[in-house]
């Protein structure tokens, strides 16, 4: 427990900043809350929830988000967008080491009352979520439209971080939401794309590409960084561009193309586009937390 409590003490909006080989514990203690909240809740999405986690990682425990758990509504808090709001449970167990609420509710995922429900939900006031999350393609408009109100309206000095998953981008509503981000030069907006090339029914590529990712955000006039979605000084490096480009105010919105693997690192996960939306039971969950030792 002491240990746990180095590893996640809230530095973050204080501008902390971590080395790289730092992340791995923060990614497996992450990783380990997620296997063990499907495994309790009997159903969830395993697949994009413990290929983002070492994104999460970085994110909110490497001085990138400015955010305070003891005051979830502060008015200088930059904001997160789980447009994929399927892979809540990393993003819950994120919120629950950052101190945003206790990590024993946790074992709630799912479980009727609960306040962590499939998808992210306002009604449930918890605190850390800025949006309700489920329709897939919805959640990166509404990103769009906070960063639209924080740079021209509120003319605050607040980022917006939202991330989809590349199925998502099959979706005509994210095409309309990056036409609108880089038609209004929204440099205070960073879009995540969780590119797994997996979905519920089989590969991206296979089942509708959006291939060539690259060249057609570049076309929205993006600022384009693709990256290996699991390495810690690439994830850093990106975002660090990001917070550059919104520094300088380039007009341009920032888009992280991170190359993930569904289910990574649990050897009988990764890279299965099966995992997507179920949980392991009681054996898949004690080999998955063996490999997370």
């Amino acid at each position: 427990m002491v240990k746990m409590k180095v590893i996640f003490e809230q530095k973050v909006y204080k501008n902390f900043r971590r080395k790289p080989e730092e992340f791995s514990e923060i990614a497996k203690e992450l990783r380990r809350d997620v296997i063990k909240s499907l495994y309790l809740a009997k159903s969830g999405h395993s697949g994009g929830s413990l290929g983002t986690a070492d994104i999460f990682a970085v994110l909110f425990f490497g001085g990138i988000m400015r955010y305070n758990p003891e005051a979830p509504r502060w008015n200088g808090r930059d904001r997160f967008v789980l447009s994929a709001g399927h892979i809540c449970p990393i993003l819950y167990a994120t919120l629950a080491r950052a101190g945003f609420f206790p990590v024993e509710e946790l074992a709630t995922l799912r479980k009727l009352g609960s306040r962590l429900q499939g998808h992210p939900a306002l009604d449930t006031e918890l605190p850390g979520i800025e949006t309700a999350a489920g329709s897939l393609g919805q959640g990166i408009s509404i990103a769009v439209g906070m960063a639209l109100n924080d740079k021209y309206l509120d003319k605050n000095d607040r980022r917006v971080f939202a991330l989809t998953g590349d199925g998502e981008l099959q979706e005509g509503s994210t095409w309309e939401a990056a036409m609108c981000a880089g038609n209004y030069k929204l440099d205070n907006l960073c879009w995540i794309v969780d590119n797994n090339d997996c979905q519920i029914d089989g590969r991206v590529r296979n089942v509708m590409s959006i291939y060539p990712l690259d060249k057609k955000f570049e076309a929205f006039n993006f600022e384009t960084i693709s990256i290996d979605g699991h390495n810690y000084s690439q994830i850093i490096s990106a975002f660090d561009k990001f917070i550059e480009n919104h520094n300088k105010k380039i007009g341009k919105p920032t888009v992280i193309i991170a190359q993930t693997k569904m289910g990574y690192p649990i050897s009988f996960m990764t890279d299965n586009y099966e995992w997507h939306g179920i949980p392991p039971n009681e054996e898949q969950a004690k080999l998955a937390l063996l490999e997370l030792q």
